[in-house]
């Protein structure tokens, strides 16, 4: 969509295919010219359908999809031709795909219709509410695909609450539960020609919720848009598990209480911007925050929250409005349980981050990542012989191997695309 028509009203040309979604929400495809999908893929479909053999579907265990399914007329046999890319070096960064989602509302209103619309650049007033005041927020998630085709979300409906609070937090509307997990699934499957082959890496996707509405003063956006692109991504360790490097932060905060470091909106992240480029021109990985009311309690890293081990005792500082509730790092606390360790939510000192056996990040990009030293004021303090703890590796197989269908679901967390 180079023209940017989301933003200016343009409608889509009258050719266009349409989904149903649960909601019974038309969703607007528009036929991309060099892509697996064409006109005889999609197709308004009533519900009842759902069930008849040549048609492909996706069912979710979760509760709030109430036993429906989005409907993609596509022969089920048929397997869409994989984009043209090098998928042993993928990394993390930007690879444009086919499609995105877009939804818009104004202020007063739900959201209600949405649309896959070619990928590409978009247009906004110079007084939008998200370039002039920063009034957005962004989830982050992916799909995995299984060895039988199969296509495999990792608790979607998650951020779909994770973005709901943070909504309310800074004045915007926000999409459902259900609006947003059809959303996503609506966007991946569009795209499933980029999601890589198993074991290579996953389909990174990136839902926005943003003030699109021009606003001069200081107040909420008058119109919102709500906004999902996606892009293949490698797997965060190749060649095993690598250990990061991070030096304790004394001087600059990620948040202060009473601010929105407990909701994901995007500048949380432009703020730890210089503290982090900072760190890795002295060959640090990352920064690791400590509150700044006493200065000695950690907090998180620049984008992952961080736990410590000492004994069966898995310890993360607690929830309590400054550190972001992860759903990797809620994902992880479970599963420890599961596998019979002790894990503790409260205030972690310094001191017994530097006296902890192990210490390793959690995060969506990197799933577990393993601490190899910590630096404070000087002093550096390493964990292990080669900074990967038994713990750390333990924790990262059984997650990973439960988001890439590995291994069995006790957990009902994957919202499986058929």
């Amino acid at each position: 969509m180079e023209n940017g028509g989301a933003f200016l009203g343009l409608h889509p040309q009258p050719s266009c295919n349409h989904l149903l979604v649960p909601s019974r929400t038309a969703i607007k495809l528009l036929p991309p010219s060099n892509s697996f999908i064409d006109n005889r893929h999609f197709s308004l479909l009533p519900l009842k359908l759902r069930k008849q053999s040549h048609f492909a579907s996706y069912s979710s265990n979760s509760s709030q999809n109430n036993g429906s399914a989005l409907q993609v007329a596509s022969p089920a046999s048929a397997t869409p031709e994989l984009a043209n890319i090098d998928w042993d070096n993928l990394g993390f960064s930007i690879t444009p795909t086919d499609y995105m989602y877009i939804m818009k509302c104004s202020r007063d209103e739900n959201f209600s219709k949405g649309e896959l619309q070619r990928f590409g650049n978009i247009e906004l007033s110079p007084s939008a509410g998200i370039l002039n005041y920063g009034q957005g927020l962004f989830e982050g998630l992916k799909a995995y695909k299984r060895h039988d085709g199969n296509i495999l979300l990792f608790r979607p409906e998650e951020n779909a609450l994770r973005m709901k609070m943070g909504a309310e937090r800074i004045c915007m509307p926000s999409p459902s539960v259900e609006q947003f997990v059809e959303a996503v699934k609506a966007t991946v499957l569009a795209n499933e020609r980029w999601i890589p082959p198993p074991g290579k890496g996953s389909l990174y996707i990136r839902p926005l919720l943003m003030g699109s509405g021009a606003v001069l003063g200081v107040a909420p956006a008058p119109e919102y848009t709500f906004l999902i692109y996606v892009s293949p991504v490698g797997n965060n360790f190749k060649e095993g598990m690598a250990p990061i490097n991070l030096v304790i932060e004394t001087e600059m905060h990620r948040a202060t209480p009473g601010g929105t470091g407990g909701v994901k909106t995007i500048g949380n992240y432009a703020a730890v911007l210089k503290a982090q480029s900072a760190a890795k021109a002295k060959g640090y990985s990352d920064v690791l925050y400590l509150d700044s009311v006493n200065k000695r309690y950690l907090e998180e890293v620049s984008s992952c929250n961080v736990f410590i081990v000492k004994g069966n005792l898995i310890t993360t500082p607690a929830i309590e409005g400054t550190i972001l509730p992860g759903i990797t790092r809620k994902s992880i606390i479970d599963v420890a349980v599961s596998q019979g360790f002790q894990v503790e939510e409260r205030h972690v000192s310094v001191d017994e981050l530097l006296g902890a056996d192990e210490v390793f990040c959690t995060g969506t990009a990197v799933v577990v990542s393993p601490v190899g030293s910590i630096t404070r004021m000087g002093k550096r303090v390493t964990y292990g012989s080669d900074g990967v703890g038994r713990v750390s590796q333990q924790l990262y197989s059984a997650l990973t191997s439960l988001q890439m269908g590995l291994s069995e679901d006790k957990m009902g967390w994957i919202v499986e695309l058929k």
